[in-house]
């Protein structure tokens, strides 16, 4: 058995972290083991002592990166004044990342990458979605979001419309940029669930006042 050392962690987050970078970037399936050595100048026989192959790869790659978003949630939960700061906050936080992402890497995760993709559900269907349900009765609170809405259909709505822009028979990846297709769909969200005050909060916040 391989003795677990202070070093481990540190060099397979790195090798995580830039073998993610690459993901986004090429896809996943577009991106080989070979791939990853070269961008991280190392040989495949370093990358192989920590990993055993390229699945698990992806998934220490996946599951690291869902820890710093949820890390990134948290922290605009916890700093943000109300919610829907937080949310223009988490889109802001993700920019880079949509910006940049490969629209196919959803349908890689789920045909190639049985273990990575489960995490992935897992971590939307539970984690992202109590999130989303918290981020609405805080808004509600605030009397930013109605106080009518079934938060349970809303949430599960909004975590259906995060993987949608990534579905290339709805959005072509040469027509359309996922970056602002994802953050016209979190605009069109937050302006069906808002109250007259929550609107105006949204187009102070996107500077653009609308005629009442």
């Amino acid at each position: 058995m391989k003795m677990e050392t202070s070093v481990q962690p540190s060099v397979k987050d790195k090798i995580a972290e830039e073998s993610f970078k690459l993901f986004c970037r090429r896809g996943i399936k577009g991106t080989s083991v070979d791939d990853i050595a070269q961008h991280l100048s190392m040989s495949k026989k370093t990358i192989y002592k920590w990993f055993s192959n390229k699945d698990e790869i992806v998934l220490w790659a996946i599951n690291s990166y869902l820890t710093s978003v949820d890390a990134d949630c948290e922290q605009c939960r916890q700093e943000m004044p109300n919610a829907i700061e937080e949310l223009f906050a988490i889109m802001k936080t993700t920019r880079q990342v949509f910006a940049s992402i490969h629209p196919g890497i959803f349908y890689d995760l789920q045909k190639y990458h049985a273990d990575a993709w489960s995490k992935w559900q897992e971590y939307k269907n539970h984690h992202f979605l109590n999130r989303i349900k918290g981020n609405l009765e805080r808004g509600m609170t605030e009397g930013l979001f109605r106080k009518d809405l079934d938060v349970e259909v809303i949430a599960r709505l909004r975590l259906a419309q995060i993987e949608v822009p990534f579905d290339e028979r709805i959005f072509p990846r040469f027509q359309f940029e996922l970056l602002h297709v994802q953050t016209a769909s979190l605009e069109h969200f937050m302006l069906g669930i808002a109250t007259l005050k929550g609107h105006k909060m949204i187009n102070d916040y996107k500077q653009i006042t609308e005629e009442e």
